[in-house]
């Protein structure tokens, strides 16, 4: 997820580790913030691979984010790491076992989060190579950051506050709600799939950006990935998308045109994307992650690898753009109506 909802959680749960042995005391409150500085501190942490980076290759950054570090037997290690990196600045507040306790849970928290999200997480790592992708929430959810935020915020001005655990508990009932509307997404897909003759390969459903109502599904059916959007509130709403072949070897032999190393990025790149891997109709040569985009019922990836000319080194590159029309189009999903006419 986002760094700052790595942030909130990790200091709501540090603060709520510590207030446990020091309910209501006034002391406590100063003891809470130093705990919430710690997690904090340590709940962002994991994220320290995106500094995994080479020039002279675009996808290293792809191979080790969320991968050693967001493994679950790295924890312990990780949350030692923090604890003395942070040591000389708290120790005066927190002995040092108490700030490993907190800088565990926060750590701990990191890479349960992302798995959550529909990146893909190496939860298991040394022992498997499996990516953990939930599909329960998006990288960026303002709500639950706000349900983790608020109650943060109240518990670190009171001594006498539970609002953490409030918090936390509000927390949990979203991902609740998130695991019901995802079941919702899938019965839907399934349901569309089956009425339209296809055989789905691959199905995919998850939240578009920073709600719970609009879903993104994807699946793939005879050598192309369908693309649809769905609506889950009280009436759900299906949104017709788009359809486009997905890169087979030929394709991407005829992109890599010769180039071995340019052949081995993109099948690198295919594995990032768990197979879903399409030539973008808007810009020749562009190999994007279908998976991702800024509307849930395109196909119009929002990453993907690009080559400037023969024998040119790959970028990995990614737009966000969003203009006023794909806004309007957005915004009517979300809630439940007709998309404007062009």
């Amino acid at each position: 997820m986002d760094i700052l909802t790595h942030a909130v959680m990790g200091a709501a749960l540090a603060s709520g580790v510590v207030s446990l042995r020091y309910r209501g005391q006034e002391s406590a409150l100063a003891l809470r913030r130093s705990a919430a500085i710690a997690g904090a501190a340590a709940g962002v942490l994991p994220d320290a691979d995106a500094l995994i980076q080479s020039g002279a290759d675009a996808l290293l950054v792809l191979d080790y984010h969320r991968h050693f570090t967001h493994a679950l037997a790295f924890v312990p290690l990780g949350a030692l790491v923090a604890a003395a990196l942070l040591w000389p600045f708290l120790r005066r507040r927190l002995g040092f076992w108490r700030l490993y306790l907190c800088c565990f849970v926060a750590y701990l928290a990191h890479p349960l989060l992302d798995a959550c999200t529909s990146y893909g997480t190496h939860l298991w790592l040394p022992v498997l190579q499996r990516r953990e992708a939930w599909n329960l929430i998006a990288v960026v959810d303002p709500v639950f950051t706000l349900l983790l935020a608020l109650p943060l915020f109240l518990f670190l001005r009171d001594p006498r506050s539970k609002a953490v655990a409030w918090g936390l508990a509000l927390g949990m009932a979203y991902f609740g709600l998130s695991f019901m509307q995802q079941q919702r997404g899938e019965a839907a897909a399934l349901a569309l799939v089956q009425a339209r003759g296809h055989n789905a390969t691959q199905l995919s459903v998850k939240p578009s950006m920073a709600n719970l109502l609009l879903w993104r599904a994807l699946y793939v059916h005879d050598g192309r990935v369908q693309v649809d959007a769905f609506h889950l509130g009280p009436t759900l709403r299906h949104y017709p998308g788009e359809s486009a072949p997905l890169l087979d070897m030929a394709g991407a032999q005829a992109v890599a045109a010769g180039d071995m190393r340019r052949l081995d990025d993109i099948e690198r790149f295919r594995a990032f994307s768990d197979g879903f891997l399409v030539l973008d109709r808007q810009r020749p040569g562009f190999v994007g992650d279908a998976r991702y985009a800024m509307q849930p019922s395109v196909v119009a990836p929002i990453w993907g690898l690009q080559w400037r000319g023969p024998g040119a080194a790959t970028e990995f590159v990614s737009r966000h753009e969003f203009s006023p029309a794909m806004r309007r189009d957005f915004l009517a999903m979300l809630l439940g109506r007709d998309k404007p006419a062009p």
